[in-house]
């Protein structure tokens, strides 16, 4: 019977700029991380940031120029670009990624915890009290009424029923499957008393939170040095 020959090996090795074999789909970089990321090895998740056909070939410069993934976090887009086939774009993506990591290494009992609309102000007034419109946002909370990461802007313009949707203030928290809100926005004019509007609104909140499961606990009004609660006051609670 015929028989082929045996092929030599195939050395992956990086070499050069020498052309690299092409890798079955099954050792794609992007196929491992989707199938089991834990099992990649640092170059392999570095190229599927990376992306491209030669991925894994850069990556691997990269580790060997920086000598660890440490290395290549403390580095700058400039360092990262200086390395032969890491474009700006791709060296920001690697960048986020790596900050986004670092991040997750903050342990959540050091997130913030909203005890008041005094706490709630802190976060939200500095965003809001020098904006010359009218801006709303919603700041997401947990079971524990921690904040889940940054305020989220849901509008800007006279603050208005017939213009703002309802849906809108809680996508966010839907997707974050927050278990409630605080809503919060600003009066240019520095003065922070609520108009009948701004109570329409949070009643409507209000009433749409309820249906969710995602409660509203207050809608802070922001003026220039002061601010008001509207739950304190009762206001569309």
């Amino acid at each position: 019977m015929y028989q082929l020959p045996l092929l030599p090996a195939v050395d992956r090795t990086y070499v050069g700029h020498a052309t690299a074999p092409t890798l079955t789909i099954r050792e794609q970089p992007s196929y491992r991380v989707l199938h089991n990321s834990a099992a990649c090895s640092g170059a392999e998740l570095i190229a599927a940031l990376l992306g491209g056909a030669q991925s894994l070939e850069t990556a691997q410069r990269l580790l060997s120029a920086f000598g660890s993934l440490h290395s290549i976090a403390r580095a700058t887009c400039g360092e990262l670009t200086s390395v032969h086939g890491v474009r700006m774009n791709a060296a920001l993506r690697l960048k986020a990624a790596l900050e986004i990591s670092r991040r997750l290494l903050t342990p959540e009992a050091e997130r913030l915890q909203i005890h008041s609309p005094a706490d709630a102000a802190g976060i939200l007034q500095p965003l809001l009290m020098h904006r010359d419109q009218e801006h709303l946002c919603v700041l997401l909370l947990d079971t524990r009424n921690r904040v889940m990461g940054e305020p989220v802007e849901i509008y800007h313009g006279s603050l208005n029923t017939s213009l703002i949707r309802v849906g809108e203030v809680f996508r966010g928290a839907i997707r974050a499957n927050a278990a409630a809100i605080v809503l919060s926005h600003n009066h240019p004019s520095g003065d922070p008393s609520p108009s009948p509007e701004d109570v329409a609104v949070t009643r409507a909140v209000v009433d749409a939170g309820k249906l969710l499961d995602i409660a509203c606990l207050d809608h802070i009004v922001v003026g220039s040095q002061r601010f008001v609660s509207m739950k304190e006051r009762g206001l569309g609670f």
